[in-house]
């Protein structure tokens, strides 16, 4: 599991801050902690997971990217749409792979075609 360099964190996840990355990593059950991550499928902007998805399906979550961290759902909901905001400020779109630029997660592969531009690819989703 990969961490955003600027990790968002809701208000009751900055209190416990320590406790809950340190029992993320060592996979801890912890059943009020959500992670917000990129999408699986590129139609959605992020996704919000109990931290015990994480653990259910460790293959496909490993090299997974956690941008934010909440305690409770409707905390992960005011941290998604505050990354959101973030991502639209910060860039004019709604393209995560641009607010990530410069991590290893993103990456840009040749498109063929007559616009055969590089375009940054964030888990199947060309932005």
């Amino acid at each position: 599991m990969n961490w955003y360099e600027h990790l968002y964190m809701g208000e009751k996840a900055k209190k416990n801050r320590y406790a809950i990355l340190q029992g993320l990593r060592e996979e801890r059950w912890q059943p009020e902690v959500y992670v917000i991550m990129p999408p699986e499928n590129g139609n959605n902007i992020l996704e919000i997971l109990p931290s015990a998805m994480l653990h259910a399906f460790p293959r496909q979550r490993q090299e997974g990217l956690v941008i934010g961290v909440a305690v409770t759902y409707w905390e992960a909901l005011e941290v998604a749409r505050g990354i959101v905001d973030d991502l639209y400020r910060k860039t004019g779109g709604f393209c995560l792979g641009d607010l990530i630029e410069g991590m290893a997660y993103g990456h840009t592969e040749q498109q063929s075609g007559p616009d055969s531009r590089k375009k940054r690819v964030v888990r199947g989703e060309v932005c």
